[in-house]
């Protein structure tokens, strides 16, 4: 393969170089000894990683990070594609076409006629286009074998993020709490329930209603509008940032956490969540 280069800019590579920086990676005879050993199993934690560290990257604001995260997570997609390949499966450009044929069919109110220069203009809703998307989803199943409402919600999500997900697949088929209210009493019952558990000193049953009442709470933020993910990794953040306040305090006082009372924390929690 030949490797071309940006005529615009004669220094900058090209993703005709990437592919072939993957093929050289994967050689068998001169290529990275761990590349040549990874599998598409193997390379699952990575990818998630990277997914992760894109995430972050955004959710700090920093832009050249967020540049060099997406490439580690294109990286991916190259790595998978080329694996993909050397079976015969599959390979980077039809991944391509894969994604392009679909986008095309699943935006009828942009692309009219499925091509990329067709033009509509009607106007269209939001909540038009949700449900289009997914009628057109639907149709895609009924040729596929997935045939369960459920069936396309991958178990590899993390759990608030596949819990809202279920929730909102099994809302769009009507089964679903019709008020705020009453989800909120469902998460007071699923409580109610846990706290029994616990009462009764039942492990199993205490680790079931936990789990009840977790799923309750996403269905809330749902409810609310909110993504559960996203609202507990900003709970997250803010306990890092009141802990290191915390921490800092007492190292400015030369203390330690671990030497100090538990009332002494408390007042240093307090201390650190007024100055949020």
């Amino acid at each position: 393969m030949t490797v071309l280069t940006n005529a615009a800019n004669p220094d900058q590579f090209e993703l005709s170089d990437l592919l072939r920086i993957m093929e050289r990676l994967r050689d068998p005879s001169d290529g990275c000894p761990w590349d040549t050993k990874q599998t598409f199993t193997s390379v699952i934690p990575h990818t998630l990683e990277e997914c992760y560290e894109l995430v972050d990257a955004i959710e700090q604001g920093d832009l050249p990070h967020v540049a060099e995260e997406l490439g580690d997570v294109l990286f991916q997609v190259i790595f998978y594609s080329e694996l993909g390949r050397e079976v015969g499966a599959f390979d980077f450009n039809s991944v391509v076409d894969g994604i392009a044929r679909k986008l095309l069919r699943r935006h009828p109110h942009v692309f009219a006629d499925g091509a990329i220069e067709g033009r509509v203009f009607e106007s269209v809703t939001t909540d038009t286009v949700k449900a289009n998307w997914e009628a057109i989803k639907r149709r895609e199943r009924g040729s596929s074998k997935q045939t369960n409402t459920l069936s396309d919600v991958p178990r590899a999500l993390p759990g608030l993020s596949r819990a809202q997900k279920l929730q909102k697949k099994a809302a769009q088929v009507g089964f679903d709490f019709q008020t705020l209210d009453a989800v909120l009493g469902k998460l007071e019952e699923e409580m109610s329930e846990f706290q029994q558990a616990v009462i009764d000193n039942a492990n199993a049953a205490i680790e079931e209603e936990l789990g009840d009442l977790i799923f309750s709470a996403v269905n809330v933020a749902r409810h609310l509008g909110f993504d559960a993910e996203n609202v507990l990794r900003r709970a997250n953040e803010k306990f890092t940032t009141r802990f290191n306040d915390m921490e800092a305090a007492a190292l400015a006082e030369g203390s330690s956490l671990s030497e100090e009372s538990s009332m002494q924390l408390e007042a240093r929690w307090l201390s650190a969540k007024s100055r949020d």
